[in-house]
């Protein structure tokens, strides 16, 4: 292991254009941590997000900022006190600290153990490298809703906003390993097909989207989870007295009844998420992969956001 690494860094807030392939130290590896040899790494509508500046009210960063926060890799050494991990267990995390600086677009990562689990062994590299993020999100979006995987004694109707996302595809799958939960989501029609095959009655997004959703559940539905942002009139339209709302995009559905969803890194719960993928229970659709130079060119397909699965970073080809 050599004493620098190639990384995607950024000095400044702003676009695609401000991403620069860099040479930096390897990380240190603190007592508790590993350090990740990376073998893919996902994009996330936050990572660029946060590059642009959009998260300096709440997070302190510190430039020049190496981006990222999903990682499957192999785990290259680990810190004083690690008896999780060995050197060559593969492993998946998602990565995110209290302060933003080293990130997982990277040649290595360091990253605390409470925070990784072992790699589903059912997914490839790239697909399990696209689970963190979204599949703790999903996890606690539905939870905030009442739906967790392993209630067999649930029930009732559930709407997705955004169920074409990455978050959204996973909350399909999760929701529709509780009990009785029937999973309306929201899609543009080129993504139907998929999010039937993945358990959910799709319907197009946009305006009379109440109208439509009603026409599927005339009584209205027991649960909303917002992955899209900008729907909290739908979502009380269609919401029945005493259900339940929550969303990752808009802080306002705190003021009316809802949960504003944040989420956290947790090994623990990642694990329960690959014993679902290694069960045959949990998939991953990947749109498209990127060598780790190409960041700027993943970010803008990011950005342009056709639904089509995760967008994923593979090791630096040059």
């Amino acid at each position: 292991m050599g004493t620098t690494m190639k990384a995607m860094t950024y000095a400044r807030y702003g676009g695609p254009d401000v991403l620069e392939l860099s040479q930096l130290p390897t990380p240190k590896v603190s007592p508790g941590s590993v350090l990740i040899r990376v073998k893919a790494a996902a994009v996330n509508p936050v990572d660029w997000k946060l590059m642009a500046g959009g998260l300096d009210a709440i997070m302190d960063v510190h430039f020049p900022v190496v981006p990222g926060w999903d990682v499957a890799g192999v785990v290259e050494t680990v810190g004083l006190d690690t008896p999780e991990f060995t050197p060559g267990d593969e492993v998946f995390a998602y990565g995110r600290r209290d302060t933003v600086q080293g990130g997982t677009f990277a040649e290595l990562v360091a990253l605390p153990a409470a925070m990784v689990a072992r790699k589903p062994t059912s997914l490839s590299w790239e697909q399990a490298a696209g689970l963190p993020l979204t599949g703790l999100t999903a996890l606690r979006t539905l939870a905030a809703v009442g739906i967790a995987p392993d209630d067999r004694d649930g029930g009732g109707t559930l709407l997705i906003h955004n169920g074409s996302g990455g978050v959204g595809r996973a909350a399909i799958q999760l929701a529709g390993l509780a009990g009785n939960v029937r999973v309306i989501a929201t899609a543009s029609a080129r993504n139907h097909d998929r999010l039937r095959e993945l358990g959910a009655e799709p319907v197009e997004y946009g305006e009379g989207l109440d109208e439509r959703v009603r026409a599927l559940a005339p009584g209205g539905v027991g649960a909303v989870v917002d992955f899209a942002g900008g729907v909290l009139e739908t979502t009380l339209a269609v919401l029945r007295p005493g259900g339940r709302h929550a969303s990752i995009a808009d802080p306002s559905v705190v003021a009316r009844g809802g949960r504003h969803i944040w989420v956290r890194p947790d090994g623990r719960e990642l694990g329960r998420l690959a014993s679902l993928a290694d069960a045959g229970r949990l998939t991953v659709d990947v749109a498209a992969t990127y060598p780790l130079e190409k960041l700027a060119a993943a970010f803008r397909a990011s950005m342009a956001g056709h639904g089509g699965g995760k967008i994923v970073l593979t090791p630096f080809s040059e």
